[in-house]
Parts: C-alpha cells; sequence; structure tokens
C-alpha cells in the first residue's frame, strides 16, 4: 500500500500533518524526533509488517504541521498527540519513538496509559532530559554548568546558532556535515532520499523551542541540573522495548539505562549492533526485526 500525507485539524487550533499507510487489524504509531519529521519514517513505513495500520505525525512546528502556537514542554507536543488519536478515533495502538519522539511517547504512555499496548523507545533522550551545557570562550563545554532559559540556549554558540543559521540561509550542506558527524555515522540514504531529508529539516521553525523544551525535560524521581524530576517514569506500566544504537553519538548509553532503571521491570533494553543515532538507515533490517519480535 502507498504511504499517504495527509492533514488534520485538531481543536487546539493546530494542524498536524501526518503520513498514512493502510494495513491490518493493528495500530501502530510512529512519533520523530528533532530536526526530522514523518518524512524521516518513510522506509520503515515501506518495509514494515502489513498487518499494521501505520500513522507518523509530523509534531508541531515540523513538516507540514502548523506552528501556531509555541511549545515550552514535550508536554505540549503529548497534549497534540492526544488530540490527534482522540480525532482520529485511535484508542487502542502500539507507539514508538525516535529520539525526542521518545520523550513525547514516554509522557503520553504515562498520563494515558489506556491507549498503549506497547512501547518502543528508538534512540531516545533519557527521562533526565537532555541538558545543554555552558561553553567557555573556546567554544568547549563547562561541566555541571546548564543554559536554562530559551534567551540562552538561542545564543548557544556550539549547538544552537550553527543550526539556526543553516535553516535560515537553506544551507544543506553544513546541514549534511552535521549529520554524516553526529548521525549518518556507519550509512547514509541514498541519494535522492538524502536530498529529501535535507529538505525535510528546513521545515522546521520551533528548533530553540525543542531544545528548551528537552533540557527542562525530566521524569524520573531526580534534580537533572536544571529542574526536579516529576517522577512519571515510574507509572509506565506497559511492556517498553528500549533500542540503542551501540554507535549512538547523539544520545549517550547512560540516557538509556537511566530509561531502563527508571521505567523499571517492564523495560527491556536491546543493543542495536553497528548502529548510531538512525538505525533507520543504518540497518533497517535488524531494526524491523527486534521491532517485530517485540
Amino acid at each position: 500500500m502507498d504511504i499517504l500525507l495527509k492533514k488534520i485539524e485538531l481543536p487546539n487550533g493546530e494542524t498536524l500533518g501526518y503520513r498514512y499507510k493502510q494495513g491490518g487489524g493493528k495500530t501502530l504509531l510512529l512519533i520523530h524526533g528533532n530536526m526530522t519529521s514523518s518524512k524521516h519514517w518513510d522506509v520503515f513505513m515501506e518495509a514494515f509488517d502489513s498487518d499494521y495500520t501505520i500513522y507518523a505525525p509530523d509534531l508541531r512546528g515540523f513538516g507540514i504541521s502548523t506552528y501556531n502556537n509555541p511549545i515550552d514542554s514535550l508536554d505540549d507536543f503529548k497534549e497534540d498527540l492526544k488530540l490527534f488519536v482522540d480525532k482520529l478515533g485511535l484508542s487502542k495502538f502500539d507507539l514508538m519513538g525516535w529520539s525526542t519522539g521518545g520523550g513525547v511517547c514516554m509522557i503520553f504512555v504515562a498520563d494515558y496509559p489506556s491507549y498503549v499496548g506497547k512501547l518502543i523507545l528508538m534512540e531516545s533522550v533519557g527521562t533526565r532530559g537532555y541538558p545543554i551545557l555552558k561553553k567557555d570562550e573556546k567554544g568547549k563545554p563547562i561541566k555541571g554548568e546548564f543554559l536554562k532559559t530559551k534567551e540562552e540556549i538561542a545564543q548557544d554558540p556550539v549547538q544552537v546558532v550553527p543550526i539556526l543559521n543553516a535553516y535560515n540561509n537553506k544551507d544543506k550542506d553544513f546541514l549534511k556535515i552535521v549529520w554524516e558527524a553526529t548521525i549518518y555515522t556507519h550509512n547514509k540514504p541514498e541519494p535522492q532520499k538524502y536530498e529529501e531529508y535535507l529538505d525535510d529539516m528546513l521545515t522546521q521553525r520551533n528548533l530553540v523551542d525543542v531544545d528548551y523544551a528537552l533540557a527542562t525535560f525530566n521524569i524520573s524521581d531526580d534534580y537533572n541540573g536544571i529542574k526536579q524530576g516529576d517522577g512519571r517514569a515510574k507509572s509506565i506500566k506497559c511492556p517498553t522495548l528500549i533500542l540503542w544504537g551501540e554507535n549512538d553519538l547523539v544520545v549517550p548509553e547512560q540516557m538509556a539505562l537511566d530509561i531502563q532503571n527508571d521505567i523499571g521491570e517492564n523495560a527491556k533494553l536491546i543493543y542495536l549492533k553497528n548502529c548510531g543515532h538512525s538505525p533507520l538507515v543504518d540497518d533497517l533490517h535488524q531494526l524491523i526485526k527486534v521491532v517485530k519480535n517485540f
């Protein structure tokens, strides 16, 4: 079946784009990460089990979705997701999140447990968020000193300003350098697909807001250097699969271990061989096999 690109209006004034693939009676929702959209799930959707009907929304401010109201936390994305599934009449599904999308999925399951059968977290942000360190005059991170406001994050000279400039200048060559240094570390998409992904990255309108949401995300019981955790991780009771690529340069292994520890006995951690932050590109066959087995 073809993958269709659709739109749906939410009661909160936002319109979400989403990719849809008709399949069997089981339902799977896919939630993308930062600097991407549902577009980056295309190879997975094409190759995955036809027993599943698949939905992959563009989060607010990505892809073809609107960005009428700025987000302050991953909870804003989570509430959009709740409105999205209710509008579509989806009441029981499996949920899979990549990177930032993993954080959105975790709090969705914590707050709306009856909706989700199984949770899959692929290279997910940890339960203690993704704080950004302050930099010294040479641009080196200062251990233990974190950026705590959107204004500070917007001025970060290493992780944020160069990406903002690339977006503003539509500089796909720079984005390519960043992705090949951090994400496409093992394999690369085929050339036409790569161009489509780079074009898609330029649709993001909320980089600083998302980076702030990640820095202030904390569902553990601990303090993460910016805020005290709200303890929601232990409310996740459904079977949870944590996937971490052994070569991931974006999400440290400790974040996967934190998720496993904070969710507890319902969570299983599997290491993906020869994969970095994008198992979708590094080894799609291995990824699909592990997810299907789960």
